[in-house]
């Protein structure tokens, strides 16, 4: 980034006109999406069997175009900043690994109690904790970057740890103690190391030796008034590409049963609004300034939803309602996490006014 805005400058007036129209470029890539699965016969078959140990190669490529952008502008030389703050990653643990497993467990028995597949699914996405898209969503809110990085890393970890013993103790052990049916859940944590090292290593890598490589040869100046413009509006783009793809594959199933995906789609907006605002909530009585406790909030609503939708299709099976509820995951989060970026940067302006955004602030031009 070259500077940074006004926090009394109108927030349309900031937005580029590839930001501007985010919202109508993400339902049309949504449409595409949902229309190509449903209308090419054998289109989601195949883009789904291009893959490597469970990880869709299409959606991967998406990924890392999406996100390469983002992390090569974060100062990796400023992450003791965010690893010194306590009060940032207590709260992100204590969100994402106790708190929102809890809360969609809550919510998938109280709404889909008659629907086991769609509220097994929806528990799964529930254990996945975003490492992925967040990253988008908090540049674009104008989030702390370093603080996003390393909160992803930490979720990252945590995954492989924690992912198939919070299977087993949501599914299984708690129903269980309270008197209600039980499942299983098969996952190994190299299954999920390999998603964590395709979604997140790969492009993390990429953006720490750009700015190393960059800033060595150039300098500083130059990797961030010229290098980075030119590559940040390609986050954007594989965004977009990478919300064709998962749509495509699913687009059948999503279009066919119109009535199950409102019903699964009931506890996703109930969790996101929930987890949004309770974390923002948090960020603000802790103290953190509107970069970290809006970084706070995406890391903790965001879910990774290409993690839950292969374990999903790995114990349940390709078309079976968990599968299916790990699928409605990102058709939900996407426009809402959207909306909820345009609600940060005008919270901005209403509960941060006094406080000075710091020089490293992204602007959303430069997403």
């Amino acid at each position: 980034m070259t500077a940074t805005p006004e926090l009394d400058a109108p927030v349309v007036a900031r937005l580029s006109t590839l930001d501007r129209f985010l919202p109508v470029w993400i339902l049309v890539a949504m449409a595409v999406g949902l229309g190509a699965g449903r209308l090419i016969p054998g289109l989601g078959g195949a883009l789904d069997a291009i893959a490597v140990q469970g990880v869709s190669l299409p959606i991967a490529l998406g990924l890392l175009v999406m996100m390469y952008p983002v992390l090569a502008k974060v100062r990796y030389d400023r992450l003791d900043t965010v690893t010194g703050d306590r009060r940032l990653l207590v709260s992100s643990l204590v969100l994402n690994w106790v708190l929102g497993p809890a809360l969609m467990f809550a919510l998938a028995w109280l709404l889909l109690p008659d629907l086991p597949e769609y509220r097994t699914g929806l528990i799964i996405v529930g254990l996945a904790r975003c490492i992925a898209m967040v990253i988008i969503w908090n540049d674009l809110a104008c989030g702390d970057r370093e603080a996003a990085a390393v909160l992803v890393a930490l979720n990252s970890v945590f995954q492989v740890i924690a992912f198939a013993g919070l299977g087993w103790f949501y599914l299984d052990v708690l129903p269980g103690w309270l008197g209600l049916p039980q499942a299983a859940l098969n996952i190994s944590p190299w299954e999920i190391a390999i998603s964590v090292v395709v979604f997140l290593g790969i492009p993390l890598v990429a953006g720490y030796l750009s700015r190393r490589v960059g800033e060595r040869a150039k300098g500083r100046d130059w990797y961030e008034s010229r290098f980075l413009p030119r590559i940040g509006p390609f986050a954007l783009y594989g965004l977009l590409f990478t919300i064709v793809i998962l749509f495509a594959l699913q687009g059948d199933a999503i279009t066919s049963r119109p009535l199950d995906v409102a019903r699964i789609a009931l506890p996703l907006l109930a969790y996101f609004a929930i987890m949004w605002a309770g974390s923002y909530a948090l960020g603000k009585a802790v103290g953190l300034s509107y970069e970290r406790t809006t970084t706070l909030a995406f890391t903790a609503a965001g879910n990774n939803f290409e993690l839950a939708i292969a374990v999903a299709i790995a114990t349940f099976g390709v078309t079976s309602g968990q599968a299916l509820a790990g699928v409605v995951g990102p058709l939900i989060e996407v426009p809402v996490l959207v909306a909820l970026v345009y609600v940060s940067l005008a919270a901005r302006r209403r509960w941060f006014r006094t406080r000075t955004a710091p020089a490293t602030a992204p602007t959303p031009q430069e997403s």
